[in-house]
């Protein structure tokens, strides 16, 4: 049966083209988000560009025919809006001149009389609460969420292999197909490993052995960089081997690398740690510079009306960065912080020889850039749009790190299973340009009152 869909503007600031998502059924658009779509048209930032995006969508649908009886859509379905059902009368603790109530109005005067479902698709929680309470049928827009937390690729797993294969990893490798998981009725079983999926490869006659591995072509193979110090940072546990063999692969064969884990789990002090390595220590030019981008929520689309410059309004955002950039030029832990200024003097030198840059992410749009180390900080507070943005900006030569925790996220609408991080991560699981790893609590080396908190909070 046809359903009809009524889709709510912060679908279309999220997925501009998500009218094209719901396959043979119909879609609708209230008049009210037409009118939230003219206001938000010269916004700054992505919401913007978004609501200029969907504008556009629909113009291009005008010019196939009538919006108000509907214009078919590619994937077999329909769109229309609507802008009846003003006399629908909601309960009293619900004023008409909201622009969620007249969505819910609609939403009433389409369901009545009609054997076919109504659902409300939003991004509003709360709407979608006040919806159930006046008996619609409310929903998330689902299309580009990643699986739950524990269901998601996590870049690595541990095997078991046969004790003479063990021995001969160093030299030979060892073929995927000869290694297995234990099942939980004690069977062995074969695991399916994706391309460069980080492996721990365990021996399953001896006790505490352990080998550390990556997959390429249908084989587990020894890392290459596992006696690597980059800026004379040495990694301290597993997961911290796997992120420097990703990190320091060159752009060529690891384009793309996804890190995912909690606060303290060194992703961007390591993320640092390489670039620099890459651009200071290196004579071969395999980078231009550092370029970090920090995504924030409320920054992002006010950035414009800050006053100062462009690096100016971004400094307090970057400094998590420069906190990560001090420990990294003075590793001497007991004299780091005895003379502030030349300290300060040190990291400022790095910016003024343009050797790391920052940027604000709506400023990246439109852009291609070309053999720069570019980090992503804190890259659970993008949307699947921005995230698709970032990574088709890389130009030759060019390696783009996406670091951060799904667990902390500071923008509205987005949450562990529909952020810009957690969406790449699924959609790029398998391919041969992406290298991804997921840090785990065991792994965090901030303190042990962080680790700790980690495991409780």
């Amino acid at each position: 049966m046809v359903k009809k869909y009524v889709l709510d503007t912060n679908i279309l600031i999220q997925s501009p083209c998500a009218p094209e998502c719901f396959e043979d059924n119909q879609v609708i658009l209230p008049i009210v988000v037409l009118e939230e779509l003219d206001r938000l048209k010269q916004a700054e930032g992505e919401r913007g560009a978004n609501a200029r995006t969907a504008i556009r969508f629909l113009e291009k649908l005008r010019g196939e025919g009538d919006l108000l009886s509907g214009v078919p859509l590619e994937g077999g379905g329909s769109l229309r809006v609507e802008k009846n059902f003003v006399d629908v009368i909601l309960p009293q603790d619900m004023p008409d001149h909201t622009a969620d109530n007249r969505i819910l109005k609609i939403c009433l005067g389409l369901k009545e009389g009609s054997r076919e479902k109504v659902i409300l698709v939003t991004k509003d929680i709360l709407l979608r609460v006040k919806a159930q309470m006046i008996g619609i049928q409310a929903e998330d827009f689902t299309a580009e969420q990643a699986p739950g937390k524990e269901e998601q690729y996590q870049g690595r797993t541990e095997v078991y292999a046969p004790e003479e294969l063990f021995r001969e990893f160093k030299k030979k490798g060892i073929s995927a197909d000869q290694v297995y998981q234990m099942g939980a009725d004690g069977r062995k079983i074969l695991p399916e490993l994706f391309e460069n999926e980080f492996v721990i490869l365990r021996a399953d006659q001896s006790v505490g052995k352990t080998h550390l591995g990556r997959v390429e072509n249908g084989r587990i193979r020894k890392l290459d960089y596992r006696k690597s110090t980059p800026y004379g940072v040495s990694p301290r546990n597993a997961g911290q081997y796997f992120l420097q063999e990703a990190l320091m692969q060159p752009a060529e064969k690891a384009p793309l690398v996804i890190v995912k884990g909690a606060a303290g789990t060194s992703k961007t002090f390591y993320s640092l740690a390489v670039g620099l390595e890459k651009v200071l220590n290196r004579r071969d030019g395999e980078y231009r510079r550092i370029l970090v981008i920090r995504p924030n929520a409320q920054f992002d689309s006010d950035i414009g009306y800050l006053p100062g410059s462009e690096q100016e309004k971004l400094s307090p955002l970057m400094r998590p960065i420069v906190d990560n950039l001090e420990q990294l030029i003075d590793s001497n832990e007991e004299e780091r912080y005895e003379d502030e200024e030349e300290l300060k003097g040190k990291t400022e030198e790095i910016f003024s020889r343009g050797l790391l840059q920052t940027e604000a992410l709506n400023y990246i749009r439109g852009r291609s850039v070309v053999r720069t180390y570019m980090i992503i900080d804190e890259a659970q507070n993008t949307t699947p749009d921005q995230i698709k943005g970032i990574i088709t900006r890389a130009g030759k030569d060019t390696k783009i790190i996406l670091l951060g925790d799904p667990d902390q996220i500071d923008r509205p609408f987005l949450d562990e299973r529909t952020n810009g991080l957690s969406y790449a991560s699924e959609k790029m699981k398998g391919s041969p340009l992406c290298w991804q790893i997921t840090m785990t609590a065991e792994e965090c080396e901030r303190s042990r009152l962080a680790q700790d908190a980690i495991r409780r909070l």
